[in-house]
């Protein structure tokens, strides 16, 4: 009788390990100097801080080896997201950016000038980008909420129209942008456009997490020729090859936060009384603690499923669905229950950054792809085919 080994390989848990110990040597106290709701080091920090994570072997998981990255499997991201969450900045900012930033996957299929001017500068650490997709219409059916208009005229696109909830453009140089090219789902069309293009402007989006998202307008700005993404009408494929790769790491990251919540919540439990009774003691608050851990148990072999299905080349759709919506609702019930088993203490104490993540993790359920949308993909395969 064959059996499976339910253990990683050697090589993954090594890996996952050096992840874990460079968080805890090099993050948390770097962490203990910054302001509870800060979302970044200084920039001379920064740098000290990424040149450690190079010297480890930490730098560019997935950027491509042909660009200067390593090319680290989905799986190999997957373990690396979960442990680089596992800090108070770590919701939007996993390990203080020391791994460096990966472009917009979709622009490694650029233009060798997109190449040399965007994705290299990317990963060498030299520039940041982001991803607009969301619009006021709507960001669940990008190919029927998209609005934003662009027209061709003579050697350059003209672009009107606005995105809302866009993260990252504060600290980026450069993003790509979709835009409607022709009416139908299919008429989607990507842009590389930069900050500071005269019609291109931004403002921030105060939301309930302290690194606010931002809000762009576009006013018969123009986009050369050379800065068109890809093929004309082709922009819907490249906004599911972004949202399906990026949604199996990204469920990871709210699993690791709900791992340091457990930690959080029984050691104070284990400190303190309730009634006399230290509180660890109390099986009200163990079954919280019960359930959180099989939750957590259930949700990471669910993203590891969907990173295995990537993997191997297949189609992960269903797979990464399934797992963004049961991770990210289960990392916002063990916040919550961690929560309530230490008190207002957790939402006042800053040593305990369980209020911070609590607001954090509520937008996890909507970003990249809300719940409800995600169960509309996975009840698909329920349908005749003629219907799904």
């Amino acid at each position: 009788m064959a059996y499976f080994n339910f253990q990683l390989p050697k090589e993954l848990e090594d890996f996952r390990l050096k992840v874990r110990e460079f968080i805890t040597r090099e993050i948390l106290p770097l962490e203990e100097l910054l302001e509870p709701d800060a979302t970044r080091l200084p920039q001379e920090q920064l740098k000290k801080l990424q040149a450690k994570a190079k010297e480890a072997g930490l730098w560019a998981l997935g950027a491509p080896k042909k660009f200067g990255g390593q090319e680290r499997s989905i799986f190999e991201l997957t373990l690396a997201a979960e442990e680089a969450s596992q800090h108070r900045l770590g919701a939007y900012n996993p390990g203080l950016n020391a791994f460096g930033s990966e472009p917009p996957n979709v622009l490694y299929e650029g233009t060798e000038s997109q190449i040399q001017k965007y994705v290299i500068p990317t990963i060498e650490g030299r520039a940041h980008a982001f991803m607009a997709i969301t619009e006021p219409s709507g960001g669940s059916d990008p190919a029927r909420a998209i609005k934003t208009k662009a027209v061709l005229d003579g050697d350059s696109w003209v672009l009107n129209g606005s995105k809302t909830f866009i993260t990252g453009v504060d600290r980026a140089e450069y993003g790509v942008v979709f835009a409607r090219t022709d009416p139908g789902r299919e008429g989607i069309t990507g842009f590389v456009l930069e900050k500071g293009m005269p019609g291109f402007n931004w403002k921030e989006v105060p939301v309930i997490r302290p690194w606010y998202p931002c809000e762009l307008s576009f006013e018969n700005c123009r986009v050369p020729l050379y800065q068109q993404l890809g093929e004309k009408n082709k922009g819907f494929r490249l906004i599911n090859k972004w949202l399906v790769r990026n949604r199996i790491p990204y469920t990871a990251g709210c699993i690791g936060l709900a791992c340091a919540a457990m930690r959080y919540a029984i050691q104070y439990a284990q400190k303190h009384e309730l009634n006399g009774v230290s509180r660890i003691k109390n099986q009200s608050f163990q079954w919280m603690l019960d359930d959180s851990e099989i939750e957590i148990r259930a949700a990471r072999w669910l993203v590891w499923e969907a990173a295995w299905k990537a993997d191997r080349k297949e189609d992960p759709r269903r797979e990464a669905s399934i797992a963004k919506v049961f991770g990210t609702e289960t990392a916002n019930r063990v916040i919550d229950r961690c929560i309530q088993i230490c008190g207002l203490e957790a939402l006042a104490d800053h040593e305990m950054p369980l209020g911070r993540w609590y607001r954090e993790l509520r937008i996890k359920r909507i970003g990249e792809g809300p719940s409800e949308v995600h169960r509309m993909i996975i009840g698909r395969d329920y349908l005749p085919k003629e219907e799904s």
